[in-house]
């Protein structure tokens, strides 16, 4: 029987083109895809996670069988809670295989009735890490290549209130 919801988690701190395309595609092989953005307690995102699920919302406003939520514990209890039997991840590159491979291993382990999917980067995209973008933005770099336009808006905002910490907090106030 074939699978009509999967789960594409992350933490899309930012959103990326390299996320949004994983999205697109995958909201063509699925009837329905959720986007879930993940509350990782071991990261430090630059966005809290209401930035983010607003971001994704507004990115992904055009795709109308997608929808964003949040969640918290073991991604594979998330799925199944939603009767899910599909997680779909992103692959840029061997070392990401190698990762993502581990991670859905561990995933089997707990979980064997989900599978994961992987769908390769556009070559165009192939390169784009969040943690780049958020270097380039903090380093004023034209970040509009890799993010969609209201996220670098709202990364050029974060870069600017950062400095500006960094800045007051340097004179002592």
């Amino acid at each position: 029987m074939p699978h009509r919801l999967a789960v594409y988690p992350g933490t899309f701190d930012p959103v990326s083109n390299g996320h949004l395309d994983v999205i697109q595609r995958g909201s063509q092989l699925f009837e329905q895809l959720v986007v879930a953005c993940a509350v990782n307690i071991s990261k430090q995102p630059l966005f809290g996670l209401s930035e983010r699920l607003e971001m994704l919302r507004e990115v992904t406003s055009d795709l109308p069988n997608v929808r964003v939520e949040s969640f918290t514990g073991m991604v594979v209890d998330y799925v199944r809670g939603l009767s899910g039997k599909v997680i779909l991840r992103g692959l840029r590159t061997f070392s990401d295989y190698e990762n993502e491979v581990q991670m859905a291993y561990a995933n089997r382990t707990f979980a064997p009735e989900i599978e994961t999917i992987f769908v390769c980067a556009s070559l165009e995209e192939s390169f784009i890490s969040s943690r780049l973008i958020r270097e380039a933005a903090a380093l004023d770099g034209d970040i509009s290549r890799f993010v969609p336009e209201p996220v670098a808006e709202r990364l050029r905002a974060k870069a600017q209130q950062l400095k500006s910490d960094v800045e007051d907090h340097g004179k002592g106030r």
